[in-house]
């Protein structure tokens, strides 16, 4: 056995010959290359029993191919990963999803129940527009050539704001391309250490509410064109709440996110503040 372990150590770490064609070389540098990928994978799964939530997570649906992403660790054995991806396209619309999924705790697997749920649920929603759309558009005298020319896509995906050994912050998004006016996101600010969702009230203390509209208002009336922004007479802004939406910026400060047209006209798509304390 240690002859032949010697043997395929001696294999595995002989150079390249620079005279091998330049197919031969890719094909045995991508050998090498899964191995080492199976070799880590063999390592992560004996060390911890709890990554096989992970996969499980990649079953939630037949009709999803599933995709792991090689996402650093965070909070310990608590990992962040792409569990769903894939493009699905038929005559009527594209579907594409890229989401997360947490592994590693209980409270890990309630956010990741939480964030399939609502994937589901914007899905469903977006056939249902993209569906009502094409009928509309059918019956108002446009053709199936035509729509076939129209960007029909639904599309769910994330990005991670910020990320440290004890939290991270991530947004995970939805939006259907033949209804500008319906995209959506969801907030997640995550104490990996407590297992719990990090509120505006840790970040910047008790006198929150008043640190965040205080900047606010202060943002607004510096901007280039103050007159974008809708006060509380029009219907926008009047102050922050336990509802407020926000993320956690690499540097620490929490970032207030408002929807399209709630708080500024339209044109200004997602409204967001930085606020320092």
């Amino acid at each position: 056995m240690n002859e032949f372990k010697e043997a395929k150590d001696t294999y595995e770490e002989t150079p390249v010959p620079a005279e091998l064609g330049e197919r031969v070389q890719r094909g045995i540098r991508q050998g090498r290359a899964r191995r080492a990928m199976q070799k880590r994978r063999r390592f992560f799964t004996g060390a911890a029993a709890c990554f096989a939530v992970a996969v499980g997570a990649l079953n939630l649906s037949p009709t999803v191919a599933a995709a792991a992403a090689e996402v650093p660790v965070l909070g310990g054995f608590f990992q962040l990963l792409t569990v769903r991806s894939f493009t699905d396209t038929n005559a009527d619309r594209t579907v594409e999803v890229e989401v997360p999924g947490l592994s590693g705790t209980d409270f890990a697997q309630e956010i990741d129940a939480q964030i399939q749920s609502r994937v589901d649920e914007k899905l469903a929603e977006g056939e249902k527009i993209v569906s009502e759309t094409k009928a509309a558009f059918l019956a108002t005298g446009g053709t199936e050539a035509e729509w076939a020319q129209r960007d029909t896509t639904v599309k769910v995906d994330y990005d991670v704001k910020s990320q440290t050994d004890t939290a991270v912050s991530f947004v995970v998004n939805s939006m259907v391309s033949v209804a500008s006016a319906y995209q959506e996101q969801f907030f997640y600010n995550l104490d990996l250490k407590e297992g719990r969702e990090l509120t505006l009230a840790d970040l910047l203390g008790a006198d929150w509410a008043t640190v965040c509209n205080d900047s606010i208002r202060a943002q607004m009336a510096a901007a280039e064109d103050p007159s974008v922004y809708f006060d509380a007479s029009m219907g926008g802004f009047s102050t922050v709440d336990e509802g407020t939406e926000f993320y956690i910026g690499e540097n620490g400060n929490p970032v207030v996110v408002f929807p399209r047209a709630s708080v500024a006209i339209g044109a200004m798509g997602t409204v967001e503040f930085e606020i320092v304390k």
